[in-house]
C-alpha cells in the first residue's frame, strides 16, 4: 500500500511539475524541482522505514518458525528410532517366549523320565548294597549286581541334575522375559511422551504460521523477498524514475500531438487526394500497434503454476548404486506427486527456479535418488528443513521444504532410503519437495537425468 501511494503521489508531482514548467520562469523551475526532489527523498525514506519494519518482524517470526520446525523434525526422528527399538524388543520378547515353551516342555519330559525311572526301581524291589553283601550268594553274582546298582545310581543322579539345570534355566528365562516386558513398557511410555511433545510443537508451529500467513502471501512473489534491502530499494527507485520519465514524455507527446493536429488541419485540403490511402495506412498501423504490450506494468506476476507432469515411482533399495555420472537418464524422482515448477521457469518478480517443486501430501516419504553421504541436514532460511547428499565426483542432490529430516551429517545412504518427510517448512505455501541437482556447485535441470513414470 505504501509503495502504490508513493508512486501515485510522485506521478501527481511530476504532472504538476510539467504543467508549472510551461508557465513559470527558469529560476522558479529550479526552485520547484529542488522542492520536489526533497519531497521525493522524504517519501523514499518513509517507504524504506516501512519496508525495514515489515522485514524485521518477518525475520523474527521466521527465526521462531525455524526453531519450531527443527523441534518437530527432532521429535519425528526420535519417534522413528523408538519404533525401530520397540520392534527389536518385541522380537527379543518373542524369542524368550519361544524359549520358555521349549524349556517347559523339556522340564516336563525330564520329570516324567525321573518318575518312570523311580517307579521302575520300586517295582523291581532291588535290595540295598548291605543286604546284597550279607546274602551269602555267589560272589560273582554279588559283584555284578553291585555294578548294576552303581550304574542305576549314576543315571538317577544325572537325571536329577539335568532337571535342576532345566529348572534354573526356566527361572532365568522368566526373569529375562519380565525385564523385556518392563523395557517394552518403558519404550511405550517414552514414545507417548515424544508424541505429546510433537503435538505441542505442531500447535506452536500452527500459531506461528497463522501469524505469518498474511505477510507471506503479500510478499511471496515480490523480488524483495529474495534480495537484500539495498537491492529492493534500488529496484523501487528505478521504477519510480521510469514512471516520472514516462509521465514527462507523455506530457511532451501530448503537446506534440496538439501541434501535429493543428498542422494537419492547415494541410487538410491539400491531403484530400490521399485520404483513402492514408486511412488504409493508419488502419494497418493501428492493427500493428494494438499488439504492443504494456511496458509500464510494475507487478507483472505470472498466474499460479499448474501441474505439467505427475510422478508415480520413486527410487527403490539396491538400485542406482553405481557411479553417479553414469546414471543419467536412469534416476527417479525422490517423491510421488505433481510437478508444478520447472527448472528455469520464471518465479514471479524474482529469479528463475533452480530446481523442481513437486507438490505432495505432508508427511510423504522422501527417498534418496542414489547412494551417497549426507553433508548437510539442518534448517536453512527460504528452504526450511533441508538435506544435501554428496554422490561423489562433486555431484550433489538437494531436498528442501521438508517437514522432518531423518538422517544426520555423515550418514551413508543407499538409493531408496527414506531420508526425510515432505512438508512446507521455510514459509512455503504448498506442501511438497523442492529438489535440485548440482555438479561442481552449479545447478542443472533434473529432468535431463530422471525418468518420470
Amino acid at each position: 500500500m505504501v509503495c502504490h501511494a508513493a508512486i501515485a503521489l510522485i506521478i501527481s508531482v511530476a504532472a504538476s511539475h510539467s504543467a508549472h514548467a510551461a508557465s513559470t520562469a527558469r529560476a522558479t523551475q529550479k526552485n520547484q524541482a529542488e522542492a520536489q526532489r526533497a519531497e521525493l527523498q522524504q517519501k523514499l525514506k518513509t517507504l524504506k522505514t516501512d519496508i525495514n519494519k515489515t522485514e524485521t518482524a518477518k525475520d523474527k517470526a521466521s527465526d521462531a518458525l525455524a526453531a519450531s520446525e527443527q523441534a518437530i523434525s527432532e521429535a519425528n526422528r526420535s519417534l522413528r528410532d523408538l519404533k525401530i527399538e520397540q520392534g527389536d524388543t518385541e522380537a527379543r520378547l518373542q524369542k524368550l517366549l519361544d524359549e520358555q515353551k521349549r524349556l517347559s516342555a523339556k522340564v516336563d519330559l525330564q520329570k516324567k523320565q525321573l518318575s518312570d525311572f523311580l517307579r521302575h526301581q520300586y517295582m523291581r524291589g532291588d535290595s540295598d548294597r548291605i543286604k546284597l553283601l550279607l546274602s551269602g550268594d555267589n560272589p560273582n553274582r554279588i559283584n555284578r549286581d553291585l555294578q548294576y546298582m552303581s550304574y542305576v545310581s549314576q543315571t538317577q543322579a544325572k537325571m536329577i541334575e539335568g532337571l535342576r539345570v532345566s529348572l534354573a534355566a526356566v527361572e532365568k528365562n522368566a526373569r529375562d522375559e519380565q525385564e523385556a516386558k518392563d523395557e517394552l513398557d518403558e519404550i511405550a511410555q517414552e514414545e507417548l511422551t515424544h508424541k505429546n511433545a510433537l503435538e505441542s510443537e505442531k500447535k506452536k508451529r500452527s500459531t506461528l504460521l497463522a501469524q505469518l500467513a498474511d505477510k507471506l502471501h503479500a510478499q511471496k512473489k515480490e523480488a524483495d523477498s529474495l534480495q537484500k534491502d539495498e537491492q529492493r530499494l534500488g529496484n523501487l527507485v528505478s521504477r519510480l524514475n521510469k514512471l516520472i520519465e514516462e509521465q514527462i514524455k507523455a506530457e511532451q507527446a501530448r503537446a506534440a500531438q496538439i501541434e501535429k493536429q493543428r498542422q494537419e488541419k492547415l494541410a487538410l485540403e491539400k491531403e484530400q487526394r490521399d485520404k483513402a490511402a492514408k486511412d488504409k495506412a493508419l488502419a494497418n498501423q493501428g492493427k500493428k500497434s494494438g499488439k504492443a504490450s504494456n511496458t509500464n506494468a510494475i507487478d507483472a506476476d505470472e498466474p499460479p503454476a499448474k501441474s505439467f507432469a505427475k510422478n508415480e515411482q520413486t527410487p527403490t533399495p539396491n538400485n542406482f548404486e553405481g557411479e553417479f555420472s553414469k546414471l543419467k537418464g536412469q534416476l527417479r524422482l525422490p517423491v510421488k506427486g505433481e510437478l508444478i515448477a520447472r527448472f528455469g521457469s520464471k518465479r514471479g518478480d524474482g529469479p528463475s527456479w533452480k530446481g523442481l517443486f513437486i507438490k505432495t501430501n505432508e508427511g510423504a516419504e522422501i527417498k534418496a535418488i542414489a547412494a551417497g553421504r549426507v553433508i548437510f541436514a539442518e534448517w536453512l532460511r527460504g528452504f526450511g528443513n533441508m538435506i544435501i547428499v554428496d554422490h561423489g565426483s562433486r555431484y550433489w542432490s538437494l531436498y528442501g521444504n521438508n517437514q522432518s529430516v531423518f538422517k544426520h551429517v555423515g550418514d551413508v545412504v543407499k538409493a531408496g532410503d527414506t531420508i526425510a518427510s515432505a512438508g512446507n517448512s521455510g514459509g512455503n505455501e504448498e506442501s511438497g519437495l523442492y529438489f535440485e541437482l548440482r555438479y561442481q556447485e552449479r545447478v542443472f535441470d533434473p529432468l535431463t537425468w530422471v525418468t518420470i513414470k
